[in-house]
């Protein structure tokens, strides 16, 4: 009698090992999640900083490229029409000065994405974008 009860107590007495699968299924989550995020960790974005010291060109005012929110170009104030975009981009890339591109809230983005491929074409790298607020 003395061997069934020792018996039923060993069958019911606590399992003493740990099961380290869930810990080896957490652990190759994890190496696999950091694996992916390497490369995105360490992508890099070039970006042309400008020199410590301005240079005459940077020192000229720049030139203001309005959408409005018809769609309508205007440079420095003047209306424009999109043939003109090009020729006043090609000028301005080769004297160096700044654009500023100011659109109307209201304007489509399918118009700003396209005028801005156009900037894009004319090589201008010295481009700013002026706050939403509606042209007058």
């Amino acid at each position: 009698m003395a061997r069934v009860v020792r018996a039923r107590i060993a069958e019911s007495a606590p399992i003493g090992a740990i099961n380290i699968t869930p810990l080896i299924d957490v652990m190759l989550v994890l190496l696999v999640v950091i694996i992916l995020a390497i490369p995105i960790a360490t992508h890099k974005l070039p970006i042309e900083l400008p020199p410590p010291n301005p240079s005459a060109a940077e020192q000229l005012p720049p030139s203001v490229l309005a959408i409005d929110r018809q769609g309508a170009l205007y440079w420095n104030g003047s209306a424009i029409a999109d043939a003109v975009l090009p020729q006043k981009l090609s000028a301005l890339q080769q004297s160096g000065a700044v654009l500023h591109v100011q659109t109307d809230p209201e304007a489509r983005y399918e118009r700003f994405d396209g005028v801005l491929a156009v900037v894009k074409r004319a090589g201008i790298t010295k481009l700013g974008f002026v706050g939403n607020k509606p042209l007058d």
